[in-house]
């Protein structure tokens, strides 16, 4: 055992004397908290930092300006009734169906188009909104971050004092540690806050636990109907869900007086209209289909492929474990596919026979060699179509070694049929939308899901996207439509 030297313990030192300096009282929670890594005084400076990454990789700010104004209302009538009023906070509404919402340092709050798709009015928006104030004024980021900063710069000492490096490497800090999952403790925290930010602004409180219920109904279904897990959903990686989150909500909303206000007509007058599923700007699935009207192009996936429409790639993923991506990448040497494929993509190395190749009109290039995919041995595909001077699309395929001959022939179809879209097509093949409807006398969940435009599970998700509502004649519902 080595015996910690006088530099050592005078480091440790260090490291106590920032903590119980580092401590302050939270003016929304009454506690004391540790907080010295990130002042609240720089908390804007880094949510602006991150605010450009965020845009980028959630599709960037929904283009429709009315809904947005709206968004930006409800969150700052949540926002007046915080205990902070050093924060100045901003309401961004993402162009993304992924259903989420979160919270930057300094007041930046962020939800996207696929909560607004699951929400049911105003008072459940706010509560959104309200729970993201919540870790903000609560200043769980803050908290957070300043814990890992404290559990690195004591491993950084011991390191030293030990003489390892690899412990300082082991419990290194990362840049975004404020965006990690939050504890079940900070999210129950945020839950309350968010109920007395509901309840301060006028509305019923119970429309948090409302929407949480009606959030868990809607992803269980979504999930269920496209074979995915709990797990891939994105608002469940961030906010921990529990079996007693509902319940704690509402037995917390018990507390405060009753108020009537959800504004449902309200809310579903902003999304009448508004894209469902993924946008033009990001291409979307048609059958077996994918569309991306933004930059032009479509193909058709091979029979029984999952397609996945991921920021930066399609990924498409079969039952008998093939695999395909197709992304987009540079050329700015404006090479030959060939050329591309040879020089700048596989670098020369582990080359078959590559040859030059035509893909409706384009030209590309192709090669195959073997290797691995998850320890098993798969033969390889790589195409490159050019796509204009300086791009390139690329298709990596990875087959299993014995695949049949149908699997083959399905992929290379698939690949094949990567074209550009027509001026006709880019006109009418349209992302799919939230329509708003009226209940007539007679209407039924039947009548109404049958007007859904969605390729399986119509009733389902009728009655998921409106809370499993019963059908009142004179009520609005959502249908999604193309």
């Amino acid at each position: 055992m080595r015996v910690m030297s006088g530099v050592g313990f005078a480091r440790g030192l260090l490291v106590l004397s920032l903590f119980l300096s580092g401590c302050s009282t939270n003016p929304a929670t009454g506690r004391s908290q540790f907080d010295a890594f990130m002042p609240a005084s720089s908390e804007a400076a880094i949510g602006a930092q991150q605010h450009d990454q965020i845009l980028a990789q959630y599709g960037g700010v929904y283009q429709d300006a009315a809904l947005r104004a709206y968004v930006e209302k409800v969150g700052q009538e949540v926002a007046r009734n915080t205990e902070r009023r050093d924060i100045q906070y901003r309401f961004t509404l993402l162009d993304s169906p992924v259903v989420n919402a979160f919270a930057l340092p300094g007041g930046y709050v962020y939800v996207t188009r696929g909560i607004l798709a699951v929400a049911n009015d105003e008072a459940e928006l706010a509560g959104v909104l309200g729970h993201e104030i919540g870790h903000i004024t609560a200043r769980h980021q803050a908290s957070r971050y300043s814990q890992g900063v404290l559990t690195t710069l004591g491993a950084t000492l011991i390191g030293a004092a030990v003489g390892d490096a690899n412990v300082t490497r082991a419990l290194g800090v990362g840049n975004n540690l404020y965006m990690s999952s939050y504890s079940r403790d900070q999210e129950t925290e945020a839950d309350m806050l968010g109920i007395r930010y509901v309840n301060r602004a006028g509305m019923d409180t119970m429309a948090v636990s409302d929407f949480l219920n009606g959030m868990d109904t809607y992803v269980s279904t979504e999930n269920r109907i496209a074979g995915k897990n709990e797990a891939d959903f994105s608002y469940f990686s961030s906010h921990p869900q529990t079996g007693g989150r509902v319940a704690k909500a509402a037995q917390e909303a018990g507390r405060y007086q009753a108020q009537p206000e959800r504004r449902a007509n309200a809310f579903l007058a902003a999304i009448d209209g508004m894209t469902y599923g993924d946008s033009a700007e990001q291409g979307f699935v048609r059958g077996r289909n994918f569309f991306h009207p933004g930059l032009g192009f479509t193909f058709t996936a091979p029979d029984g492929y999952a397609i996945s429409n991921q920021p930066d790639k399609i990924a498409l993923a079969g039952r008998d474990g093939a695999i395909m991506l197709l992304d987009l990448a540079g050329n700015r040497g404006r090479l030959s596919p060939l050329d591309y494929l040879v020089r700048d993509w596989m670098k020369g190395e582990r080359m078959n026979q590559p040859e030059a190749v035509t893909i409706n009109g384009m030209d590309a290039a192709t090669d195959s060699f073997p290797g691995t995919l998850n320890g098993r041995p798969v033969d390889i595909r790589v195409i490159a179509i050019a796509w204009a001077p300086d791009r390139v699309f690329r298709f990596q395929i990875a087959i299993p070694r014995g695949a049949s001959g149908a699997t083959l022939e399905g992929l290379k179809r698939a690949s094949y049929s990567f074209r550009r879209m027509t001026s006709a097509e880019k006109a009418s093949v349209r992302p799919q939308r939230l329509r708003v409807v009226t209940a007539k006398a007679g209407d039924t969940i039947d009548s109404l899901s049958a007007q859904m435009q969605v390729e399986a599970g119509a009733r389902e998700r009728f009655m998921a996207l409106n809370g499993n509502r019963k059908v009142v004649a004179g009520q609005r519902y959502k249908i999604v439509v193309n």
